[in-house]
């Protein structure tokens, strides 16, 4: 299934073109801070296997307020990189990739 391109970002890694999407409003184990912020990432040209990150940090819109930072163009470039070299692969079909970046993360609760 292939990203909305509405809201999507594209970056280019290592000569691949790929589009990556962070979820406008958190859901709401996000929105509690209970569950880490997430984006996913497809290859811009031939989507196939979609790649999800799940990051350490809170989604910004979270309802407690507590802060949250953007996600960096150079973290997505260099999740890419590792979950190509973990066995992702962009073109193919299949189930979502997952990358767990969390790492650090502290729940609400």
């Amino acid at each position: 299934m292939a990203l909305v391109k509405k809201g999507s970002r594209l970056i280019t890694v290592d000569g691949s073109t790929y589009r990556w999407r962070l979820r406008g409003r958190p859901t709401y184990v996000q929105a509690l801070v209970m569950s880490p912020l997430a984006y996913a990432v497809e290859h811009a040209e031939a989507p196939g296997t979609t790649l999800v990150v799940t990051t350490d940090r809170p989604h910004p819109g979270n309802w407690l307020g507590t802060p949250g930072s953007p996600v960096p163009p150079a973290q997505v470039a260099d999740s890419i990189r590792t979950a190509l070299t973990t066995g992702w692969r962009p073109q193919s079909p299949g189930s979502p990739f997952h990358l767990d970046r969390s790492a650090g993360f502290r729940p609400s609760r």
